[in-house]
């Protein structure tokens, strides 16, 4: 194990922490989600989950590739939203442009293309 793995487990950890804790917000209300996001409830409740899943499985290393690249996909659906619907601009109003989702999908693609590193539970590969 060597610092790179550490840094690429703390990447995992941090991003999956981000998508769970969204994930757990949208199925804890999701029709005030549904609302903020302009999407049928349905929809908010399966974003949530996907959220949720994808999150545990970057923290945890378990599917880490599909995981990382449905979590990337997701964003891609969040900063067309910003850019094409909402007009909304690379810093954004009180800070809410796209910059955030772009920093988590840099994340994201790091994860995917590195495998996540070698620190995954149970041996797991992929």
């Amino acid at each position: 194990m060597d610092s790179e793995d550490i840094a690429l487990l703390f990447m995992r950890v941090m991003a999956g922490l981000v998508f769970s804790a969204s994930g757990v917000a949208d199925l804890k209300d999701p029709d005030a989600r549904s609302k903020s996001i302009e999407l049928p409830r349905a929809a908010t409740q399966l974003l949530g989950a996907a959220e949720v899943l994808g999150g545990v499985a970057v923290m945890t290393g378990v599917l880490i590739k599909p995981a990382a690249a449905g979590l990337s996909l997701i964003m891609g659906g969040a900063i067309q939203k910003k850019i094409f619907v909402w007009k909304t601009g690379f810093w954004g109003k009180d800070g809410l442009g796209w910059n955030y989702e772009l920093i988590l999908t840099s994340m994201l693609l790091v994860i995917l293309f590195s495998d996540g590193g070698s620190i995954k539970p149970f041996g797991v590969k992929e």
